[in-house]
């Protein structure tokens, strides 16, 4: 019978700017009785990944433009922190009911540039998404394989909210080791009938599995995935984002 593990990599400290999170991984696994395998997966959370890249920003620091105040005074927000999310801001998708929606540089589209300040662990503290997550991810994951000698993939997972349906999911942001979508096109259903549009986001699906055991107070930044069969590839979650010119909504 077909399977899938996923385990919570515990006692991994709180991250700050610097560490080397693979071997953190690495060191919890073990704790763990686990050694990494071909064809393992782990699942990185994003803000783990931003700490140690030094993306946490000081909001006593932050000077907000005059746009930024007007925006700020107009929906009752912090304007540093407004300030902070036009920085990585490519366009206002939509602004109402004190929701900014903004895609940032990578095409990303989320509330507030994906800025959050949860788990910062300091007053005025804010913690930006990573410039590049796939190149982080592929960072993380040549590590293991010095370490470990294992053929992994690696994936980083950020919680968004979506258009049409209420609560939060996590997706992935940047992947490296495998395919972020399969692409089932030219394949049959079960009455033979040949799948012409069907592509499924494996990445978004695993990261969301790697979810229910990352809540926000577990302390835990990383899950291992074991048993999924997937598609070796360099990777990367950008060709999650839907092209401009296929998006209906845009």
């Amino acid at each position: 019978m077909a399977s899938v593990t996923i385990t919570a990599l515990e006692g991994i400290p709180l991250i700050k700017q610097g560490d080397n999170l693979a071997q953190l991984i690495l060191a919890a696994t073990q704790r763990a009785g686990l050694r990494l395998a071909d064809g393992d997966i782990i699942v990185v959370c994003q803000k783990a990944v931003s700490k140690s890249e030094g993306r946490v920003f000081d909001l006593k620091e932050i000077v907000p433009s005059e746009v930024a105040k007007n925006i700020a005074a107009r929906w009752d927000k912090d304007p540093r922190v407004v300030e902070l999310v036009l920085r990585q801001t490519n366009r206002i998708v939509r602004m109402d009911r004190g929701v900014l929606i903004v895609e940032t540089g990578p095409g990303w589209v989320c509330a507030n540039a994906g800025l959050d300040e949860s788990n910062s662990m300091a007053e005025d503290r804010a913690i930006l998404l990573p410039v590049d997550a796939d190149a982080s991810a592929a960072r993380i994951r040549a590590d293991l394989k010095r370490l470990s000698g294992a053929e992994v993939a690696v994936l980083i997972s950020d919680t968004f909210g979506r258009p049409w349906r209420d609560g939060l999911t996590e997706v992935c942001l940047g992947i490296s080791g495998m395919e972020a979508m399969l692409d089932l096109r030219g394949t049959t259903d079960l009455g033979g009938r040949e799948l012409s549009h069907t592509v499924v986001a494996v990445a978004d699906e695993l990261a969301c599995a790697a979810g229910l055991l990352m809540e926000k107070a577990s302390g835990i930044p990383a899950v291992l995935i074991r048993g999924y069969r997937y598609k070796a590839a360099p990777g990367s979650a950008r060709i999650l984002i839907r092209p401009a010119e296929a998006d209906l909504f845009r």
